[in-house]
């Protein structure tokens, strides 16, 4: 696969911004695996002069405490670690906000002839979105991430469960009001609210084109966390991070749209046939695709019964019992929510299984069966309970694995299986506590 050239001459944000003169600095970003925000901080001068910006490919071979693994496909000892270069996404350029003079701009990961590099998680939701372009379909994405703002101690930045509770937002202030107002144009927010942890609060990104609205969530991530520092707290996207309190998602919304049009418009007030296959892709492919949307230990600890998390394999419409919602609204409103991906998710990698599962629906003309009415806890078979759960089922999915690409895939599944071993053979503090007296 060929790098598309965004750059069509100097009419771009970034051209127009490095032409301007007023820059100082440019962030040079990518992601690895885990979503962390990558990248180098490159003098203007030289980006406007056409540099090459290159970078380790041990990155994207690293796990969540940064310690490099053998035996991926795109580096190692064998190969020496090589070069991976970043080729700017020239319409992803934003100002930094907590830097003026300083830009950001989205990069692809390419190696050394400028061809996409399969393993990098933005070139895997591209082949995602490439899939349903082949069937006729451009795709509108947008995300809701909750997180935890925390104190310098390490607990919630306020008390209570109040959820929607204006109140408990003013107690998060003046925070809140940062990241809600002072990210301006860095990311495309249409709100937030406190959710149903003390110290818990949602962000709702503006729905957009699927690659724009992965960047935005990963810009948001990397906005929290800064603007809370800023603050003087601490953001935290871990999908459980209290006992007993409630677990941070990361819901998905797409739809369909077919030469502008809605492809997902209801029929007699449900579903029609392509947005019906659409949800049984998903639902058969879910097991498969849970370990691209919970890629951690924790993220498993946040399935609980009654928590407004899902536990099962389940769909219905306006209802949070279930795993997948079909939301039967305006035909251009009309959509899909994915439930099961947690906050700690790589945004790249959650989408591109979520587009992947919804292309398998519509090649098959799956079904979903009936829609699920009430409460549906418990009903359908288990979601994956622990990340082992979900790296075996990941790695039967052999369509899924294909259709990601295998290499991507591959490096994954290696990095999940050693955050698996790492953890199951740490004696934790439960255990001791548990069984040192009684045994």
């Amino acid at each position: 696969m060929t790098v598309v050239d965004t750059t069509q001459g100097a009419d771009t944000p970034l051209g127009r911004a490095l032409a301007a003169g007023d820059l100082a600095e440019m962030e040079m970003a990518f992601t690895d695996h885990q979503g962390h925000m990558c990248g180098k901080r490159i003098p203007a001068h030289r980006i406007a002069r056409g540099a090459r910006v290159a970078f380790c490919s041990a990155a994207l071979a690293w796990d969540y405490i940064g310690d490099v693994h053998d035996g991926t496909s795109i580096t190692g000892p064998d190969s020496g670690y090589p070069d991976a270069f970043l080729l700017p996404d020239h319409g992803t350029y934003r100002r930094l906000p907590w830097r003026p003079e300083a830009g950001h701009v989205i990069c692809d990961v390419v190696d050394h002839h400028g061809e996409l590099l399969p393993q990098a998680p933005r070139t895997v939701l591209r082949r995602a979105i490439e899939r349903i372009a082949a069937l006729g379909y451009d795709v509108r994405m947008g995300f809701e991430i909750e997180m935890y703002l925390l104190g310098p101690d390490g607990q919630p930045a306020s008390t209570g469960v109040h959820c929607y509770s204006l109140q408990k937002a003013n107690d998060l202030d003046p925070a809140a009001s940062a990241i809600l107002l002072h990210l301006g144009d860095f990311v495309e927010l249409e709100g937030g609210n406190v959710e149903y942890g003390p110290g818990q609060f949602e962000i709702n990104l503006a729905n957009g084109d699927a690659l724009s609205a992965a960047d935005a969530a990963i810009r948001l991530k990397y906005g929290v966390r800064e603007t809370a520092r800023r603050q003087g707290i601490k953001a935290t996207f871990m999908a459980k991070p209290f006992n007993k309190l409630s677990g941070s998602s990361m819901h998905l919304h797409v739809s369909l749209w077919e030469d502008g049009e809605p492809a997902f418009a209801p029929e007699n007030g449900s579903e029609n046939p392509l947005m019906r296959s659409a949800l049984g892709g998903l639902l058969q492919h879910l097991d498969g695709i849970a370990l691209y949307g919970s890629p951690t230990v924790n993220s498993y600890k946040r399935f609980e019964l009654d928590s407004f998390a899902p536990v099962n394999v389940s769909w219905g419409g306006d209802n949070r019992t279930v795993s997948i919602r079909s939301l039967i609204e305006s035909p251009g409103a009309t959509r899909i929510e994915l439930r099961t991906p947690a906050a700690d998710a790589n945004p790249y990698w959650a989408a591109a299984a979520l587009l992947t599962a919804i292309a398998t629906g519509i090649e098959d003309g799956a079904d979903p069966g009936t829609r699920g009415e009430g409460y549906l806890y418990g009903v359908g078979e288990e979601l994956p309970q622990t990340l082992g759960d979900a790296i075996r089922a990941a790695r039967a999915d052999e369509r899924i694995v294909e259709l990601l690409g295998r290499q991507a895939v591959e490096d994954l599944l290696l990095l999940s299986s050693k955050e698996w071993r790492a953890f199951t053979t740490q004696v934790s503090a439960w255990d001791i506590e548990r069984y040192q007296g009684a045994i």
